[in-house]
């Protein structure tokens, strides 16, 4: 039985020159039944190797995506961009929708695929909504209202709100062609996107579920419901859930 490969895209280090990733990313793929691979910032190979994947996920990065990508200027808050992230997102995406390939976009990521889809952000949260919550501490915890009837609503078991971790200082602003808005933040800061667009997996969300998806049921059931969309990608059968999941998310998934 052949598992789906889920392809993540790397953030990079200016300083050591590097191509990294957090082990979160990768051990959340794996434990959720797919196999990880990381996209190096090399825009001219994406192609060829996403061809190879089932999957992906767009990852956290602490740059930000060029306000030029919006036809915005850049806020003195924007403190770093990173063209080659900025590029292989895209070029991510051009092979996703077309061939209909799962996108889950986390963070940075969601913001990337809003802009991908001609959707705009706020360059920083505390310039643009008075009083917002801390989004930024790495620590900090809040609560995000799901929307009755939408994919998260149902995968969070039903319940309309629920606690996540928060580490950006930009947000969706306007949303991006063919995404809706199922989760918000009490301050009004947009939590997460689903795609409509048919047969074809397309999340974003504003927090990190693979730092937390051990203890919080929504973001332990992306993580299957990704690998579970890449799954049906290949012609063999896709992975059973694998129990510390189903210990998380119940027996119905």
């Amino acid at each position: 039985m052949e598992k789906p490969v889920i392809g993540l895209t790397c953030r990079w280090d200016e300083e050591k020159q590097w191509d990294y990733l957090p082990s979160d990313y990768s051990r959340a793929v794996a434990a959720a039944g797919g196999i990880p691979v990381l996209i190096p910032l090399i825009p001219g190979v994406v192609e060829e190797l996403a061809s190879r994947l089932d999957g992906f996920v767009l990852c956290g990065s602490p740059s930000d995506v060029d306000p030029a990508h919006y036809g915005r200027p850049r806020d003195p808050e924007v403190k770093t961009v990173h063209p080659e992230r900025d590029e292989t997102d895209w070029r991510v995406l051009d092979h996703a929708f077309r061939e209909k390939k799962p996108v889950l976009g986390i963070c940075f990521g969601m913001q990337s695929l809003n802009v991908y889809r001609a959707g705009t952000l706020i360059q920083h949260i505390p310039a643009r909504i008075p009083g917002a919550l801390e989004h930024k501490d790495r620590q900090t915890e809040h609560s995000v209202a799901l929307e009755a009837g939408s994919r998260m609503a149902e995968w969070a078991g039903g319940a309309n709100a629920v606690r996540v971790n928060s580490t950006h200082h930009q947000s969706v602003d306007a949303v991006g062609s063919g995404l809706r808005v199922v989760a918000r933040a009490p301050d009004g800061v947009i939590e997460a996107v689903e795609g409509d667009f048919p047969d074809h997996f397309v999340i974003g969300v504003q927090w990190h579920p693979e730092r937390i998806w051990e203890k919080e049921r929504l973001s332990a059931r992306l993580w299957q419901e990704l690998t579970r969309a890449a799954a049906l990608r290949r012609p063999a059968e896709h992975p059973a859930t694998p129990s510390n999941f189903r210990s998380i998310v119940g027996t119905s998934v």
